[in-house]
């Protein structure tokens, strides 16, 4: 059943949206005096480290990561420890999902306007021709 529910397989994509939802969610932590400054500067950091190595390809999947949002914070407490658990105070998993939807959704919307205005330019420079 768990590798049925699992969606890390198809989800990994989105750990940049994943991560930028959760930097600023930290923030507003801080702000309402949730998280001290010291615990948001840990925890950012955290998720730089993580951003970096997904983007160097060197991010580990383990067996237990149901979805990108689990791996995420499951590698945030390994760098961090006990102040990575704060993260989710006062946000619920469907409120990540959809932040993390929007967030890359408006990115692939942008790319694919982006190529689809290259792809009429192409055509309608070998139209001319």
């Amino acid at each position: 059943m768990e590798k049925f529910n699992a969606s890390i397989t198809y989800d990994q994509r989105m750990w940049d949206a994943d991560l930028r939802g959760s930097k600023a969610y930290v923030k507003a932590l801080e702000k309402a005096k949730l998280v001290s400054a010291e615990e948001m500067e840990q925890i950012l950091q955290g998720m730089d480290q993580i951003s970096d190595e997904w983007s160097k390809g060197v991010f580990l999947i383990k067996p237990e990561d149901e979805d990108v949002h689990t791996a995420n914070e499951r590698r945030l407490k390994e760098l961090i420890g006990a102040p990575a658990g704060k993260l989710h105070t006062g946000r619920s998993r469907n409120d990540q999902v959809v932040t993390d939807m929007r967030l890359w959704l408006r990115d692939a919307i942008a790319i694919l306007t982006d190529n689809t205005l290259q792809l009429i330019s192409t055509m309608v420079e070998r139209a001319a021709m």
